[in-house]
């Protein structure tokens, strides 16, 4: 791991409306209007060569952080800045179920930037990596789960990425699909990549990082070696789902006690400080 950042996070948060449309999602009455935070102000950095896991139950931030991270939604305060655009993917990626494996792939690189030639070229290792070499014809809607996420994972990762953030993606493979997809994340981490990764899975994210943020209810609670994160987390989640609810409050408490949210100042910052100090 390098000393050169790839994601700088500054206090970004982010909270939706809800109102009687549907909210942004429009399932309250027009009379009411409601705010949710879905993420509290967060502050981190990521660094070349580095791979950071996400975790958390349900509805604790981590795919809005993820969408922060891409540039899919702004944060309602703070900054995100990024050494290059990042490349999201989630188990939503988009692909079309009425066209066949093979257009998609040509569909995918095509809106990834490549050119029609750089799509020639890279179409067939697209094809043998996802291993659908005698289904890649068949209509999308025909192959199964496992199928899929091998050929999205292959398309979103045939242009190597500074940075890869992966939602979920790994948790409808195999384990033969894991063990190919950590490889190739190790490529990406062996070339100054950055990785980000959010699962349920502890285990995956064991495998797969070395830093872990742990978040609780839109907050950063804990972020540092992942084994030492993902213990206080399934700590937590034991006693949460066997109605301990003071046990799991008091790891919390440790959890949050133990963190020390970064100070962020960048370098154009720092020169004005010096200024102005003189």
């Amino acid at each position: 791991m390098s000393n050169n950042p790839t994601i700088v996070a500054r206090e970004i948060s982010k909270t939706y409306s809800l109102t009687g449309s549907g909210s942004e999602l429009g399932i309250l009455p027009s009379t009411k209007r409601t705010h949710v935070n879905a993420l509290l102000p967060s502050s981190f950095v990521t660094y070349q060569g580095e791979s950071v896991g996400l975790i958390g139950k349900n509805g604790s931030g981590k795919s809005t952080l993820m969408r922060l991270i891409a540039g899919n939604e702004s944060p309602t305060s703070g900054e995100v800045l990024t050494s290059t655009s990042p490349t999201l993917l989630g188990v939503a990626a988009a692909l079309q179920s009425a066209l066949s494996g093979r257009e998609n792939i040509r569909l995918g690189l095509l809106a990834a930037g490549m050119t029609p030639k750089e799509v020639r070229e890279t179409e067939q290792s697209v094809i043998d990596w996802a291993e659908l070499n005698s289904s890649i014809d068949r209509p999308l809607r025909t192959y199964s789960s496992g199928m899929s996420a091998r050929l999205k994972f292959a398309i979103s990762t045939a242009i190597p990425a500074e940075i890869l953030l992966v939602d979920e993606a790994l948790s409808t493979g195999d384990a033969t699909f894991k063990a190919k997809a950590h490889e190739r994340m190790n490529s990406f981490l062996k070339t100054s990549g950055t990785v980000v990764l959010v699962s349920h899975g502890v285990s995956t994210i064991r495998e797969n990082c070395e830093r872990t943020i742990w978040l609780h209810e839109g907050e950063i609670v804990a972020d540092g070696d992942t084994m030492e994160v993902t213990k206080a987390y399934v700590r937590w989640t034991n006693r949460a789902v066997n109605d301990k609810p003071r046990e799991a409050e008091e790891i919390l408490a440790e959890a949050r006690a133990s963190y020390t949210k970064p100070d962020i100042v960048l370098q154009s910052e720092l020169s004005k400080r010096e200024m102005l100090a003189h």
